[in-house]
C-alpha cells in the first residue's frame, strides 16, 4: 500500500526576521497510506490545522518537502497545484462554507459545475451521495433552513462529489453538538471504508479522533 501523503522535515514560521517570527513546524515527518483514516491532534497552538492546510496547499510558504497523491507540491506551478486540489483533494472546515443563495444540490454540485461539468453529467452521482448522507429530502432546502449537523453532511458531499482520493477535514465537528458530531464521524467512517478515500482529519477531540485507523500527535513542532 502506497502513502498517499509524505511529509519530510517540513518547518513552517509565522513572521521574518524583521518581526517577531514564531516556529510552529520545526521538522515535522508523517505519512499516511493510501485508504487510510488518520487523527491529527496537539494541544491549542501546536500547529495542527497549519500542517494541514501546507498539505492541501493551501499555504506553500514551508520549507521541506510535502507529497501528496504521489506528487511533490514543494514547487509545483500554481496552475498544477489547483489541478490537484480540484481532482484529488476535498476539503472540509469546521465552519461549512455554504452559499446561502444556493440550494443543497446546488452546493454540492458547484465546484464540478464550475469545472465545466454539466447539470446532466452530474445527477447520478447527485443522488448517490444524497442517500449516502442522508440529505435526499433535503435537496432544494437552503442552508438557513438546516441545522449545523446537516449544513456539515452538504459540504462532506460537495468534498465527495469530486471522488476525491483524500479528504482533509479542520475540526469538523468543532461546530456541533456531541450527537451531531458522533454522527459526521459515523459518515467519515462510512466514507473512508465503503468509498476507499483516505481521511486526514484534525480535531481536538479524543472521541472523534478514535474514528480513525490511527492517532498522530503534534507536540512542540514535531510529530510523535
Amino acid at each position: 500500500m502506497e502513502n498517499i501523503i509524505e511529509v519530510k522535515d517540513v518547518k513552517k514560521v509565522f513572521g521574518s526576521e524583521k518581526t517577531v517570527s514564531t516556529k510552529v513546524l520545526d521538522g515535522v515527518n508523517m505519512n499516511v497510506r493510501e485508504g487510510e483514516f488518520v487523527s491529527l491532534m496537539g494541544a491549542s497552538g501546536s500547529g495542527k490545522s497549519t500542517l494541514l492546510y501546507l498539505i492541501g496547499g493551501l499555504d506553500r510558504d514551508f520549507t521541506g518537502d510535502i507529497s501528496v497523491c504521489g506528487k511533490s507540491i514543494s514547487n509545483i506551478k500554481e496552475k498544477e497545484l489547483s489541478e490537484i486540489r480540484l481532482n484529488d483533494i476535498g476539503f472540509i472546515f469546521q465552519f461549512y462554507n455554504l452559499v446561502q443563495n444556493l440550494n443543497v444540490e446546488d452546493n454540492i454540485m458547484l465546484p464540478q459545475l464550475v469545472a465545466g461539468k454539466s447539470r446532466a453529467s452530474l445527477k447520478k452521482k447527485l443522488d448517490e451521495i444524497l442517500n449516502i448522507v442522508g440529505l435526499t429530502e433535503k435537496r432544494k432546502q437552503y442552508p438557513s433552513k438546516l441545522s449545523g449537523g446537516q449544513q456539515q453532511r452538504v459540504a462532506i458531499a460537495r468534498a465527495v462529489m469530486g471522488d476525491p482520493k483524500l479528504i482533509l477535514a479542520d475540526e469538523a465537528t468543532g461546530n456541533l453538538d456531541k450527537k451531531s458530531g458522533a454522527e459526521i464521524m459515523e459518515l467519515f467512517r462510512k466514507i473512508n471504508k465503503e468509498k476507499g478515500i483516505s481521511i486526514l482529519q484534525v480535531t481536538h477531540s479524543e472521541k472523534c479522533a478514535e474514528y480513525g485507523d490511527r492517532i498522530v500527535w503534534l507536540d512542540s513542532g514535531k510529530t510523535i
